[in-house]
């Protein structure tokens, strides 16, 4: 029985502020109605969510559109990079991205390792799978921890794969029971395709 799951990264937020209660920025927000215009048609039956207000934000307007709440799990939550919960520059997080990637159990005092944040991901993930065997959903997501999550099935999902998606992007993974299928990436921002033209800056 097929599966399907709606990776979706969430959409642009501030710069700045706590990692946990982040909202989305103006463009954000508009893009958050792009999401939900866009997977209304996909007939989607759950809305799962990150517990970052900045993930749920990004989701929550097709959870009301459907007619659903949107669910959270803790333990979706973006990768723990310090024990600070501020929001960490671009320029402290690319290099600690990348020697994370090469080595899956580095972590800094108080943050968590990928090898960390996947494994307690994968495990909500698995019971998800199990929970809504033949149906769709959509987990409202964070960069690292969606690349984890997807890289758990297939190692090309890997830094090079995560340095290119985008805020906000829509992977659709296809489950045959536990075991996945393939993947499509649905949110396409390239300036001659035709899908969210209407949401471009």
């Amino acid at each position: 029985m097929k599966t399907f799951i709606y990776m979706v990264r969430h959409g642009d937020s501030p710069k700045h502020g706590n990692e946990r209660t982040r909202g989305l920025s103006d463009k954000g927000k508009l893009d958050a109605q792009g999401v939900a215009h866009f997977l209304l048609e996909e007939g989607i039956d759950a809305v799962i969510s990150s517990p970052y207000d900045r993930s749920i934000l990004t989701v929550q307007e097709l959870a009301e559109q459907i007619g659903q709440e949107v669910l959270v799990f803790e333990e979706l939550k973006e990768r723990v990079f310090t024990a600070e919960e501020k929001r960490i520059s671009d320029k402290v997080l690319s290099p600690l991205l990348k020697k994370s990637f090469s080595d899956p159990n580095f972590a800094l005092t108080g943050g968590e390792s990928n090898a960390d944040c996947q494994q307690r991901a994968i495990k909500v993930f698995q019971e998800l799978l199990h929970t809504y065997c033949g149906k769709k959903v959509v987990i409202g997501t964070h960069g690292a921890v969606m690349t984890l999550m997807m890289g758990y099935y297939d190692q090309k999902y890997d830094l090079d794969f995560l340095l290119q998606t985008t805020k906000p992007d829509i992977y659709r993974m296809e489950f045959d029971g536990q075991n996945l299928v393939g993947v499509k990436r649905l949110w396409d921002v390239t300036p001659s395709s035709n899908v969210h033209h209407e949401n471009k800056d």
